[in-house]
């Protein structure tokens, strides 16, 4: 019986896990600043602590030390956001330490930037992954960026720093 129970309950389990994958990012207003929540920003400093609450007394996780790197703000309280990173870590910073500018970091293998947005396109430099970057701008499935005082076009799912059909001028 508890076989069969088992075997009744992965399929199950699939279908929701699936679901919320694919379901859309909810979008809020943060309580404090009334911006969107979830929302891309980038780290504004050389270097920022990384807390485990929101505020001086909670101990620092971690020190972030890629100024420019994008971070996405998740939460707000007082003068303190949490943010998550590229790499899943989650913590909370003063926001003196952010800024709204757009950025982005590249993922996966070495990623070409090109300078149209198309594919057949003639490819202005090879990216590596964890190279930071300004976002200019992006349309359903390409972004403009610019690297490295290079200027040039990403397909969105090579980088991490803005949401799947996010528009932006």
């Amino acid at each position: 019986m508890r076989k069969n129970a088992v075997l009744l309950f992965l399929p199950l389990l699939c279908f929701f896990l699936h679901s919320a994958a694919a379901a859309p990012r909810e979008e809020t207003k943060g309580n404090v600043s009334g911006l969107a929540l979830p929302r891309f920003a980038s780290l504004r400093s050389v270097e920022a602590n990384l807390r485990t609450g929101p505020g001086t007394r909670y101990p620092i996780d971690w020190v972030l030390v890629a100024k420019g790197m994008p971070l996405e703000i998740t939460a707000e309280y007082d003068v303190w956001r949490r943010v998550r990173d590229w790499e899943g870590t989650e913590g909370w910073v003063h926001k003196a330490t952010l800024s709204g500018k757009r950025s982005m970091v590249v993922t996966g293998t070495m990623r070409e930037l090109r300078n149209k947005d198309r594919e057949q396109s003639a490819i202005l430099a090879h990216l590596e992954p964890g190279a930071i970057g300004e976002l200019l701008s992006c349309a359903a499935e390409w972004c403009k960026v610019r690297i490295g005082g290079i200027k040039g076009y990403l397909r969105k799912g090579e980088f991490w720093g803005a949401y799947d059909g996010e528009k932006f001028d």
